[in-house]
């Protein structure tokens, strides 16, 4: 049987990622990010018998949620996201914190950096990304809230030290695959290769 019903959409001209994860015994769904447009998302939970009851932040900036508030009120889904988000939220989350979807237990790890509400989800064998982590790259830190000192402590304080075999799925499709090994970003990605947080703010800081 499988592990996880998984459901990725590419949305919106910035190449952003909404994504449908679910249980496929208890059929209860979650939404990650359902930026512009979640609706061929809710599309495939109809045909799949799929009943969406989580929408996942990852961090508040405005491609990542134009369409949270309308999922939710069609779908009646509790909206989750890092407590310092702004975005509407049912429930605020903090560092290490579970969310059941069914038999899904979904872990949120706060990765600020991008922004100061960053959150990665990992569940099963995936983590949902964001713009914490692209595939081949990272998130940008000279937007409002970013910051590079941040980023190094959730690279190299948390995700680096996640299972190699977790598969990556970022919040924009900018790199050669839409998705890739976490053990295979550490060996790949160059924002990943190991720096003192000096070294890294001064390597976020040049052009």
């Amino acid at each position: 049987m499988e592990d996880l019903i998984h459901e990725p959409r590419e949305v919106g001209m910035w190449r952003n990622f909404a994504y449908l994860l679910a249980d496929p015994s208890t059929r209860k769904a979650a939404v990650v990010d359902p930026s512009f447009d979640a609706r061929p998302l809710q599309v495939f939970a109809d045909e799949h018998a799929l009943t969406i009851e989580a929408i996942l932040v990852t961090h508040h900036h405005p491609d990542h949620i134009k369409d949270v508030g309308r999922l939710a009120d069609e779908t009646a889904a509790k909206v989750f996201a890092h407590r310092l988000s702004n975005v509407r939220k049912d429930v605020p989350l903090e560092d290490g914190d579970f969310i059941q979807l069914g038999e899904v237990r979904i872990k949120a790890i706060h990765t600020p950096g991008h922004s100061p509400d960053s959150t990665c989800y990992v569940a099963r064998n995936r983590v949902w990304t964001g713009d914490t982590l692209f595939i081949g790259e990272c998130g940008r830190v000279d937007l409002p809230g970013g910051n590079a000192g941040d980023l190094w402590e959730s690279f190299f304080t948390k995700l680096v030290h996640l299972p190699d075999d977790l598969v990556v799925f970022p919040g924009h499709n900018y790199g050669p695959t839409p998705s890739d090994t976490l053990g295979n970003q550490k060996r790949t990605n160059y924002t990943l290769r190991p720096r003192t947080k000096e070294e890294f703010i001064a390597f976020m800081a040049s052009p």
